[in-house]
């Protein structure tokens, strides 16, 4: 009875291998084989693919030159800031400068003398005060003149009268009302003046006075018959 159930048991082990797949039956034997043949790559457009890359350049240069021309922008509008940034303020303490030069005007210096001495010392602050002012706005930029004998320039000056003048050359700042300020490079605001009127006229740029004199008396003295002649 043991014999003959080691009989029946042996085939088993081989049974099993029979019935069970191999490895080489469930994977391929070449997997590029199984895909199939490959398809070959597209041909490349390479004028397409230069058009492309001009286009990314010249998008570039152009990002690039506008971010400087942000820059250089950016940076003017900074320094305007900082020069001009105080201009209302600056043309809202002109009025203060000029009431304090209009109060010292008022009190002749002769006449200090004769004054007491606490009004003689509350003149004195006045002043202190006034160059005090003066010097703060021209830390800031705010800077007075005072154009007397210059000549009359409609961008920087405001002509309120005419004073006739032979001895001074026609269109000469000759008095001035209301001092001008000048903030940076800009007007803040003009000078008040007078001009002078009725005297010679001023010599062109580039030509001295005496040139025009002695061309004017040199054909003033040509005799008019020397022409008719020649």
């Amino acid at each position: 009875m043991t014999d003959d159930k080691a009989g029946d048991a042996a085939p088993a082990p081989e049974a099993k291998a029979a019935g069970a797949p191999s490895n080489s039956a469930t994977q391929p034997a070449d997997p590029i084989a199984a895909t199939g043949p490959q398809q070959a790559d597209p041909p490349v457009d390479v004028a397409a693919i230069a058009k492309e890359a001009a286009e990314n350049k010249d998008r570039l240069l152009r990002t690039l030159a506008e971010m400087e021309n942000l820059r250089r922008r950016t940076e003017r509008e900074v320094a305007d800031a900082r020069a001009y940034g105080i201009s209302g303020f600056g043309r809202d303490m002109l009025s203060v400068a000029d009431n304090l030069r209009r109060a010292l005007a008022a009190v002749a210096t002769e006449s200090r003398e004769a004054m007491p001495a606490p009004l003689v010392a509350f003149i004195e602050g006045v002043e202190l005060t006034e160059r005090e002012l003066l010097k703060a706005l021209d830390r800031n930029g705010v800077k007075k003149f005072d154009p007397v004998g210059q000549k009359f320039d409609p961008n920087v000056h405001q002509a309120m009268f005419e004073i006739p003048d032979p001895s001074t050359p026609n269109g000469t700042v000759v008095q001035v009302v209301q001092s001008g300020y000048m903030i940076g490079d800009r007007v803040l605001r003009p000078a008040m003046v007078g001009v002078s009127k009725g005297g010679p006229k001023a010599a062109p740029a580039g030509q001295a006075p005496a040139e025009t004199a002695s061309a004017g008396s040199s054909a003033k003295t040509e005799p008019p018959g020397d022409a008719g002649k020649a």
